[in-house]
């Protein structure tokens, strides 16, 4: 596979980067995934956007982002991606600086900026099975509202449900529900979606954007609105919505079942819309 780097195509093999980089030395960059379905790139506007939102919170110097858009095409193209499943993964660091310093650097240093593409399998059995979910304790720091690099909290997070037979580990801050290690939440109530209110504690997720909106076009009420964590369990239904997760029901939040211990009517109808809008040619 080819990959993206400081401007140049070159296999990923050959990708180096100095000791000194900020990413490597503090996880001082942020970064976007990207899916396609079948070769076609879904909300490439929205993943570019909120890139540039995160870059411009940390005070790194924002790339030429239609440089990067182009690179992104044409590594779609050269990798054989065109008609694949596939994700795009684009990371930018402050930089690298000598010597290593806490505080930025001058300004006229240059991000570093990577860009790779992989084949990805969708997770079809867990979509339409639903999964099991674990609630933990948020030990995160204060700005997840920042696609940072910095995911050292989610890696353990995540570790610990799969090492629990389960799918995702759902954060918990004051007795309130935030978001998933890599998902946003959403539950059903009486014909209502209601999830979490954006804030610097949860990432504005693309998924759970679209999902707002199909629930809009559905007539499904949208509530966002704080979510205490015992209140889960009068949740009809639940879900985890994201970019490699797509929509995806919850039918076990750690001992106890969710709704019929089944996938949800109205979770369906939010997959079913969500698969036609992703497969049309908007």
């Amino acid at each position: 596979m080819k990959a993206y780097f400081n401007g140049k195509f070159i296999s990923e093999d050959k990708v180096f980067i100095s000791p000194f980089d900020r990413g490597f030395q503090f996880a001082d960059g942020a970064y976007e995934v990207v899916r396609l379905y079948s070769g076609k790139l879904f909300k490439l506007d929205d993943h570019f956007e909120r890139l540039e939102r995160s870059l411009k919170e940390l005070k790194i110097k924002v790339p030429d982002l239609k440089e990067i858009r182009k690179a992104v095409y044409q590594l779609i193209n050269d990798n054989n991606l065109t008609d694949a499943h596939a994700l795009a993964y684009i990371q930018v660091t402050r930089g690298m600086f000598l010597p290593r310093q806490h505080w930025f650097p001058p300004n006229h240093i240059q991000p570093t900026v990577y860009i790779s593409t992989s084949l990805f399998t969708p997770h079809n059995k867990e979509i339409e099975n639903g999964v099991k979910v674990l609630l933990e304790n948020d030990i995160r720091w204060s700005r997840c509202d920042i696609k940072s690099i910095a995911l050292l909290p989610n890696v353990l997070g995540r570790q610990k449900a799969i090492e629990s037979n389960a799918y995702e580990t759902i954060w918990v801050r004051n007795d309130f529900i935030m978001e998933g290690t890599h998902t946003n939440f959403c539950g059903i109530k009486n014909g209502k979606l209601i999830t979490p209110p954006l804030s610097n504690f949860i990432l504005a997720g693309i998924t759970r954007k679209v999902v707002v909106q199909i629930c809009d076009s559905l007539g499904i009420p949208v509530y966002e609105e704080p979510i205490k964590k015992q209140d889960v369990e009068i949740f009809d239904e639940c879900m985890i919505v994201g970019t490699t997760v797509d929509v995806t029901p919850i039918i076990q939040i750690n001992d106890w079942k969710v709704g019929d211990g089944i996938p949800g009517p109205f979770t369906r109808e939010i997959q079913n819309e969500f698969f036609k809008l992703v497969m049309s040619d908007e």
